[in-house]
């Protein structure tokens, strides 16, 4: 059984020189890898992308890091791309309070906008946190019928319990760093069933090859780190975690 990558940027000047390979590797080695848009740019080149593999969807957002300009003129972009029939969510959208290149009520401001987005379009979220869980997780709280997920997940268990009903937790290389010790123990504890495997290729690169830039193709030691987290078998992780993807993207209905 090939693995999915939830979460990956193709996009990014990083691939620049053997993009065509890396795609290629992806039809021989996953199932798919969903590609994820930061800005309006990227988001069309995602759609690009997808448009031409069948192996490939796209996520449209614009992340908090990139919301300096923000209007209606956007947002309308961006619901046209968010309707997109490849597109099977928007995102990455979120709080990140680590580079604050945008105060935090600017932030607060267009992530609920860009929620309302994705409600028009009946898609759900993929959201991006950093050192911001709590104002996350109370925006995220007040739309009881919005769905998606928390990329890359950087939060506790007991943080991840207060939207698990409606939110998957993508979980990234880094949880074969020695020192994540935090989220190795949230991961015990989330049930299997809530979580998918990502890249966020070309950044996060998992151990063995920490470092170097990250692929698609190496979402297999995200998978083998979470099997023996938990105790279980390489291959249920798998299936599972390939479930919960589509599902999290209402690929399919649970």
């Amino acid at each position: 059984m090939k693995l999915i990558d939830s979460h990956c940027h193709l996009d990014n000047e990083k691939f620049q020189g053997d993009r065509d390979e890396i795609i290629e590797k992806i039809g021989k080695e996953l199932e798919f890898a969903v590609n994820i848009g930061y800005d309006l740019k990227s988001s069309e080149e995602s759609i690009k992308l997808a448009e031409k593999h069948d192996f490939i969807y796209a996520v449209a957002g614009i992340h908090p890091t990139d919301i300096s300009g923000y209007n209606q003129e956007m947002e309308n972009a961006l619901e046209k791309l968010a309707r997109h029939p490849k597109v099977l969510a928007v995102g990455e959208i979120g709080l990140d309070y680590h580079w604050m290149t945008e105060p935090k009520e600017k932030q607060q401001e267009v992530f609920k906008r860009l929620i309302e987005v994705a409600r028009r379009v009946e898609k759900p979220i993929v959201v991006h946190t950093r050192d911001a869980m709590h104002d996350t997780l109370e925006i995220l709280k007040k739309y009881p019928d919005v769905t998606g997920i928390l990329h890359c997940y950087p939060g506790s268990y007991e943080s991840a319990l207060e939207v698990m009903d409606n939110f998957y937790f993508g979980v990234g290389g880094v949880v074969t760093f020695k020192n994540a010790k935090k989220l190795v123990e949230a991961i015990k504890k989330i049930p299997l069933e809530k979580l998918l495997v990502e890249t966020d290729s070309p950044y996060l690169t998992p151990e063995p090859y920490r470092g170097k830039r990250n692929e698609p193709s190496y979402v297999e030691y995200v998978a083998r780190k979470i099997a023996e987290v938990k105790n279980v078998d390489y291959e249920e992780v798998v299936r599972v975690t390939n479930q919960n993807t589509k599902l999290a993207y209402k690929m399919i209905k649970g």
